[in-house]
């Protein structure tokens, strides 16, 4: 399965690829995953962050690895993180290594 957009809320994700294709409703599944309704509809909504104890039962419940659910919550995280501090954040660190830093020393 190819990796999906970062800029897609791993709720989204789990919704649009896991979900619909087998008919779950947010009800069933919370129930087989044994998590309260309001935390997997947060999850869907985009609301919440999906957690380690989450990627564990959505790995085990869809066979995949929870680290699939956590590198999509951390590439969602980093997106939006970047859209809202990216340019401060280029303009308030100085590279200490790399390719910034041979121009500093040059």
């Amino acid at each position: 399965m190819a990796q999906p957009d970062s800029t897609q809320h791993p709720g989204t994700v789990l919704r649009k690829r896991f979900m619909e294709p087998h008919g779950l409703k947010a009800e069933a599944l919370a129930t087989d995953l044994g998590v309260p309704i309001t935390r997997l509809e947060d999850i869907l909504a985009g609301q919440r962050s999906i957690g380690a104890e989450v990627a564990l039962r959505l790995g085990r419940y869809f066979g995949t690895s929870p680290l699939y659910w956590m590198n999509l919550q951390s590439r969602f995280d980093l997106h939006v993180t970047a859209q809202v501090l990216g340019a401060d954040i280029e303009h308030e660190v100085r590279p200490s290594v790399g390719e910034g830093a041979a121009r500093r020393v040059a």
